[in-house]
């Protein structure tokens, strides 16, 4: 079989293919491998050493092999020598069921089964701070309400538009850039495409953002909560489902415009309304994915921020076109899910998007009552309206009771993320702190 990799290369003057994966905690992980040998690699994949990275295995396990799916390769705009691809992880012969792309690869198959095909797009918020990371790279961006801030943008307008016109040139179809809404902080938004497709461009995009920074003489970090006080990393998702993949796809599933309900009103099908109902059945234990950081409890359970609004749920709730929400209807035919941050894992964000999703169509789930109050100012109001997880133990016994999403992700998928997720979690208590003392040392 001619090597589909061996002719991108010849074809576009490639030297180098990075070889990547993305582990459990979403470390992007990669062997450099010269064109010379990538139609080798092409049929047998990368060798790693899976304990070596965060999955759960141990020094004795044999070989993982990363095998190159050439669908997925991008060629690096600002080292055209180099092509970046993403790799399939497998071992003796058998996906690696706990890798996250296989995770998400088996879900898109058991949706498409079903007729649905989910698209999505993501809204990944990050920071540019200086190359120790202390602090914000731009002194001059203090306003208290700095979104949209036009000079802040135009400071930083190589760094934007560099990775912007990376974009263009990769025909991703970015439509706009801005500063968000705290100070350092930006947003850059790309179409809409295919679930895996979504999650390949999320994985890039964070490496070139990090990439074109560095080359700058800044750090880019998508870290929930960089800065205390600031409003933090979001990556909204907008979902809808389609009846096709890719350029095939000609209805909108979630769309109507005679549904009945309070979905309905909103221009959800039935089914997206089944769908949305699993996302909210699903929505604490969704949170150890989503969400899966120490770090990442500090912006969903965050008190006001110098901007006035957190822009984050800590509620279990609904709405239409309203952000005070975890999730919001913003328009006929798809709706956004506020819950994620910048530490979401890309594969695994999709992955528990659709398992969800498809629990919900599958069992028929009720999202429940619609709210349109803001919930920032009248959350209180609303009796019953389950509570997000306060911190990340809290989310991971969340996942571990929820046996249906658990089983969705894969038993074990579930199982190596839940046992390396609480060594995290116990590395963390057994750190000492600087608050600690000064709060307790002369009791």
């Amino acid at each position: 079989m001619a090597s589909k990799l061996a002719e991108f290369a010849k074809q576009n003057g490639v030297q180098y293919f990075m070889v990547s994966f993305t582990d459990l905690f979403g470390g992007q992980r990669a062997k450099l491998v010269p064109a010379s040998a990538i139609a080798d690699m092409e049929e047998d994949g990368a060798g790693f050493a899976g304990f070596a990275t965060y999955l759960d295995m141990t020094p004795a396990h044999p070989d993982m092999l990363a095998v190159p799916d050439p669908s997925s390769v991008i060629q690096l705009p600002w080292k055209k020598d180099v092509a970046w691809v993403a790799g399939n992880c497998v071992m003796e012969d058998e996906d690696v069921a706990q890798a996250p792309r296989n995770v998400l690869r088996k879900l898109i198959a058991e949706a498409a089964d079903e007729g649905m095909h989910v698209k999505t797009g993501i809204e990944a918020e990050f920071f540019l701070l200086t190359p120790d990371g202390s602090e914000i790279s731009d002194p001059f961006d203090t306003a208290a309400k700095p979104c949209y801030d036009q000079q802040a943008v135009m400071r930083r307008y190589d760094v934007v538009r560099e990775i912007c016109d990376y974009m263009l040139e990769l025909g991703w179809g970015p439509y706009q850039n801005d500063h968000e809404d705290a100070n350092g902080q930006f947003e850059m938004n790309w179409e809409f495409d295919d679930a895996l497709k979504t999650a390949d461009k999320h994985s890039f995009f964070k490496f070139m953002t990090k990439s074109v920074a560095e080359k700058h003489g800044f750090r880019a970090t998508f870290m929930p909560k960089p800065v205390e006080g600031l409003t933090g990393n979001g990556c909204h998702a907008h979902i809808s489902v389609w009846d096709a993949p890719g350029s095939a796809s000609k209805t909108n599933v979630f769309a109507t415009d005679k549904g009945e309900g309070q979905t309905g009103e909103l221009g959800l099908s039935e089914k997206g309304k089944h769908f949305l109902g699993g996302i909210m059945k699903h929505a604490s234990a969704l949170a150890a994915i989503t969400n899966p950081t120490v770090n990442s409890y500090k912006r969903i359970n965050a008190p006001r921020t110098m901007s006035g609004a957190t822009w984050a749920p800590n509620t279990v709730t609904w709405t239409g076109n309203n952000r005070t929400h975890m999730v919001r209807v913003p328009g006929p035919g798809r709706f956004e899910l506020r819950l994620p941050d910048g530490a979401v894992n890309p594969y695994l964000l999709q992955s528990v998007i659709i398992a969800a999703g498809l629990d919900g169509v599958r069992s028929k789930a009720d999202p429940g009552k619609r709210h349109d109050i803001d919930m920032y100012a009248e959350g209180h109001k609303i009796k019953g309206a389950p509570r997000l997880p306060l911190n990340m133990l809290d989310a991971l016994r969340e996942f571990d009771k929820d046996k249906g999403l658990k089983a969705a992700m894969g038993e074990e998928f579930s199982a190596a993320y839940l046992k390396l997720k609480h060594q995290e979690w116990n590395d963390f208590t057994s750190h000492f702190s600087q608050w600690e003392k000064d709060n307790t040392l002369d009791i």
